[in-house]
């Protein structure tokens, strides 16, 4: 399964590490366009320049994990297609040309089903999505979840517990099924 990740999945830090390290272990096969990146840059910019030093150094590693994720076309492609909100057109335009399944993404409301249905694509949220890979293939997802606790809990002066680092990554429901079924 290909899926175009939304800048908007790819700047949270810990959404972004349950995401990608599914991805890493082949659960599904990630996508992202040039723009998508940069707009994940200019996000983490906002905080401070450090931070989008930062991001652009993370945008970099990606390109060596995932050779295959970044997708290319020309923008006048972007025309041929239309969403509520015109500045999201992008990721909908690399969804189709990477011959994805679906677009990972906070913004529904941008992505309306019915529109994405008309070029076979399906809507994932993160929370959603995790679910998804957690029935699939639990163990795997769950030592990921398991390495990303552990490393916020070595960086942080205060223990997290999976459940609530989760609901601050925004994704309670995933939080809520890895603390009810520990490894």
């Amino acid at each position: 399964m290909r899926v175009m990740i939304d800048a908007c999945v790819l700047y949270p830090t810990v959404m972004r590490e349950v995401v990608l390290g599914c991805a890493k272990l082949g659960l599904f096969e990630a996508r992202w366009s040039a723009r998508i990146l940069e707009e994940w840059a200019r996000a983490a910019g906002k905080l401070g320049p450090t931070e989008e030093v930062w991001a652009r150094g993370e945008i970099a590693a990606l390109a060596a994990n995932f050779p295959k994720a970044l997708v290319r076309y020309d923008t006048a492609m972007e025309a041929r297609y239309w969403l509520p909100d015109p500045a999201d057109i992008h990721v909908l335009t690399a969804a189709v040309v990477g011959s994805c399944d679906g677009i990972l993404t906070m913004n529904a409301k941008d992505f309306p089903k019915n529109i994405l249905g008309e070029e076979a694509l399906l809507r994932w949220d993160p929370d959603g999505f995790a679910l998804l890979l957690l029935d699939e293939a639990p163990d795997a997802v769950k030592a990921v979840a398991e390495r990303i606790l552990a490393e916020a809990n070595r960086l942080s002066e205060q223990p997290w517990t999976m459940r609530a680092l989760m609901k601050k990554a925004r994704m309670p429901r995933f939080g809520k099924a890895l603390e009810n079924n520990p490894i």
